[in-house]
């Protein structure tokens, strides 16, 4: 039987090697969610609005609701 010496662990520095690592991975994964959060549901939301507002009529809707009898104030 041979009894080879074990290399000794790294232990100095271990904890700041490990940090920079999982620091670069959890920044580089949270700008890439947040940049496919912006163009897949900031964006298309923004675009929705101004849909809908481009030809909305508040007076028109406000008819409507008050034909319907939702007010109970407005006759």
């Amino acid at each position: 039987m041979s009894s080879r010496a074990l290399a000794k662990p790294q232990m100095r520095g271990l904890l700041a090697k490990r940090l920079r690592i999982h620091l670069t991975i959890a920044i580089t994964l949270s700008l890439g969610v947040a940049a496919c959060y912006k163009f897949a549901v900031a964006d298309r939301r923004k675009k929705a609005y101004v849909d809908f507002y481009r030809n909305f009529d508040a007076m028109k809707d406000f008819e409507e609701m008050r034909k319907a009898g939702i007010f109970q104030s407005v006759k």
